[in-house]
């Protein structure tokens, strides 16, 4: 029999105390600059002069108290789920016909990755958009990650994940309700369909994983596909392998030695700020720095959640438990749930439709001409009217 501590759902407000803050600007101020190579750019990683001109900013100029302030106007809970605190926030819409709506993020993000869709999603009237496309949100932060962290025990990948977020809709009294992610979210998400296919009505992803080209592609397999496709497949191929020869690195290390890494991560906030910014660098439709695509102190605050929760490696153990989970290596199950594709081209991981439609049942498929990784972020309008519009098609097609 569960107790109501672990069935109950708590209120829950962000309140970093000045003493963190404190040792934070130490932290910066005592900050060890490693040497650098002459003109090496991005090429070995965050270019020094890039990443003390950021720090700078961090130490002086950026406002953790805006932030917190901004954050705090969600209203946010935490719940005990299978041994784990589950964080999210929940913004109910004024529309009182609105869809349920749980949006995961990945790594390195958080729920600060979704501040410019919150807004339009919950209340599209407000922002000049019909009505009847609004939801209710649940924004969830993953075990393990922020203010989810850390876990105090083994096994929590992404199936067990997506099974904890099955509960917490079911704790939060929806019975219907749509999934949308990207990165680990889209893993999250496309499993919530697969296990919940007759509570989840749909899901909307920006990424599908096992869905691109993991060996090079023959003459026999292109000969299949249409010109646009083959076209995609060679590309997809191209950038699997510039990904296992420049990108794969910090996914080796997480998912082989997540421990070694927290003692640097968990120590050096300026370690911590090199370890995400390079993600946004690299991930994101940028030319020469994360701020060409992701608005500064966003990215410092999707920092800021890491570091002040000392999740950098409890975050990193996902990574490990799914490489060392009983399915790795598997094609991913079948998924019969209605599912949506949004396509932006500096996604480091290019999806093929006709992998994709081996084990999902895909009804929309968008491809736009601009945005990467962090769409909530990059690309906040074009991510919206996709949601709107895959989850007002399917609206439009359930029976009277």
């Amino acid at each position: 029999m569960t107790t109501p501590q672990e069935t109950g759902i708590r209120p829950f407000r962000v309140s970093i105390p000045d003493s963190d803050l404190d040792d934070l600007h130490h932290r910066l101020d005592r900050t060890r600059w490693p040497d650098e190579l002459p003109n090496a750019g991005w090429d070995y990683g965050v270019p020094r002069d890039y990443l003390k001109e950021l720090a700078h900013y961090w130490r002086h100029t950026y406002d953790w108290r805006a932030a917190e302030a901004r954050l705090n106007r969600w209203p946010q809970f935490i719940t005990t789920i299978d041994g784990a605190d589950v964080h999210f926030a929940h913004i109910r819409s004024p529309e009182p016909d609105a869809t349920p709506l749980i949006i995961t993020h990945g790594w390195p993000g958080s729920v600060v990755e979704f501040e410019r869709i919150a807004g339009p999603l919950t209340d599209p009237r407000a922002h000049g958009a019909d009505p009847a496309d609004a939801f209710h949100l649940v924004l969830p932060s993953i075990p393990g990650f922020t203010f989810s962290g850390p876990t105090r025990e083994s096994g929590w990948e992404y199936r067990r994940v997506a099974a904890a977020f099955a509960e917490l809709m079911h704790r939060l009294g929806y019975d219907r309700y749509g999934a949308q992610g990207g990165d680990w979210g889209s893993a999250v998400s496309r499993e919530l369909g697969r296990i919940r296919p007759d509570r989840v009505i749909g899901v909307h992803l920006n990424m599908i994983p096992g869905a691109g080209a993991t060996a090079e592609p023959t003459e026999e397999e292109l000969a299949v596909l249409s010109p646009a496709e083959r076209e995609r497949t060679l590309a997809s191929w191209e950038r699997m392998r510039a990904w296992s020869r420049d990108e794969q690195g910090y996914a080796d290390i997480q998912s082989t030695r997540p421990q070694t890494l927290a003692y640097a991560l968990t120590d050096s906030p300026v370690g911590q700020l090199a370890w995400i910014a390079e993600k946004f660098k690299q991930w994101t439709d940028s030319a020469d720095r994360p701020e060409d695509a992701v608005d500064r102190d966003h990215l410092l605050t999707n920092v800021m959640l890491y570091w002040l929760t000392g999740t950098a490696g409890s975050s990193a153990r996902i990574y490990y438990e799914r490489a060392h989970a009983a399915y790795w290596g598997k094609p991913p199950e079948p998924s019969s749930a209605p599912t949506a594709f949004a396509s932006f081209p500096q996604e480091n991981f290019i999806v093929l439709r006709h992998i994709a439609e081996r084990g999902d049942n895909i009804v929309r498929w968008t491809e736009f001409d601009r945005g990467g990784h962090f769409a909530a972020m990059e690309q906040p309008a074009l991510l919206v009217g996709d949601i709107r519009a895959f989850f007002r098609s399917l609206r439009d097609t359930e029976p009277s």
